[in-house]
């Protein structure tokens, strides 16, 4: 299965903004953004103007990155969005909202999206009872995620688990720590997605060009 496997920290300075990919590390003085907050490369202090292309093609690529999504993967989410009753760029967003990694990261099972993803694949999560380890599986409202029981001492757990009430939780989603299961109560809210900022329609505008 194909995934970003380069630095991240050069993520967020090409895209201009603290993607938090590195959990922790991001809300620290060894953020590399926070250091150099300019584009990576022989030229990332320079003066750029980007064309109006240029700027739905960073927000598209902003976006794919925060959820660690690949092109084709994205594009697949975006025109799904596209047969749906609502606007494109919300429905793209619960979609991906939507997928075990996210979820799993942000009822607080992980520190990053990245690491919610390894936690997937090594079959450490189990939905309503039932093992999952399909990273981009659509949870549904009412479905219980939990950490199955041999691997609740996991060091990298218990460390997320530890730091999860720094970070807000989402109001469709509920943690139950003693039991370490969560809950998805509800479809995504687009007003809680604010962090790090997003601009959707620029990305239905890029792919509708």
């Amino acid at each position: 299965m194909a995934r970003y496997i380069g630095p991240v920290c050069r993520l967020c300075r090409r895209e201009g903004i603290k993607l938090f990919l590195k959990g922790e590390r991001c809300y620290g003085d060894k953020c590399s953004y926070t250091r150099r907050p300019y584009p990576p490369g022989q030229h990332g202090q320079g003066r750029i103007k980007l064309s109006e292309y240029a700027v739905r093609l960073r927000e598209k690529q902003k976006v794919r990155r925060i959820y660690g999504v690949l092109e084709r993967q994205f594009q697949r989410y975006y025109f799904d969005a596209t047969r749906r009753a609502g606007r494109t760029g919300e429905e793209m967003l619960g979609l991906l909202e939507s997928r075990l990694d996210n979820v799993v990261h942000r009822v607080g099972f992980a520190t990053t999206r990245m690491e919610a993803r390894q936690v997937v694949k090594h079959s450490h999560i189990l939905i309503n009872g039932k093992m999952v380890n399909i990273p981009s599986y659509i949870v549904k409202p009412g479905d219980k995620i939990s950490i199955h029981e041999r691997s609740r001492k996991m060091p990298s757990i218990l460390a997320a688990m530890a730091a999860v009430d720094k970070r807000p939780m989402m109001s469709w989603l509920e943690l139950d720590k003693e039991n370490f299961t969560g809950t998805f109560k509800a479809p995504p809210v687009r007003e809680e997605l604010n962090e790090p900022s997003i601009r959707e329609q620029l990305v239905v505008e890029y792919y509708s060009r």
